[in-house]
């Protein structure tokens, strides 16, 4: 049986990936809620991102500005050991984590770590979108 392909992945017969191409850094990108996500692999584990919201210009919504800014200063002491929080220089609000993964790792890991890392951002989308302008319906952003 040939390879199956997943994304940037050939996956072999024993559920393992590897890269398809030799020298590249791997991704899968996915959209949760609207989101634009990525789960990149490295050597030991899976970096995960999640565009998770944008603070407003000030053409839009100025007097909102102060408190979208309130909002992304706390979000770092309440997000889960390891997570960051990051705001870019376009304004848009970036949470990343990043998991272990075993060598060489499985389709089945990579996937149970998309989904971990989606349910856990449940709860920070929900707190960003009272306080920003949320991404949702645009997984371009």
């Amino acid at each position: 049986m040939p390879n199956l392909t997943l994304g940037p992945f050939a996956v072999e017969r024993d559920g393992t990936l590897q890269p398809r191409a030799p020298g590249l850094r791997p991704a899968m990108r996915f959209a949760w809620r609207g989101r634009r996500c990525e789960a990149a692999l490295t050597r030991e584990e899976v970096h995960l991102a999640a565009f998770a919201a944008r603070v407003p210009s000030t053409a839009e919504a100025r007097a909102g500005r102060p408190g979208a800014f309130e909002a992304i200063a706390s979000l770092p002491g309440s997000l889960p050991p390891g997570w960051k929080a990051r705001l870019l220089p376009d304004h848009r609000v970036m949470l990343e984590a990043s998991a272990p993964l075993s060598e060489p790792p499985t389709a089945t890991e990579l996937v149970a770590a998309m989904v971990r890392f989606a349910l856990e951002l449940d709860p920070y989308l929900d707190r960003l979108d009272s306080a920003l302008v949320p991404l949702s319906g645009t997984a371009n952003n």
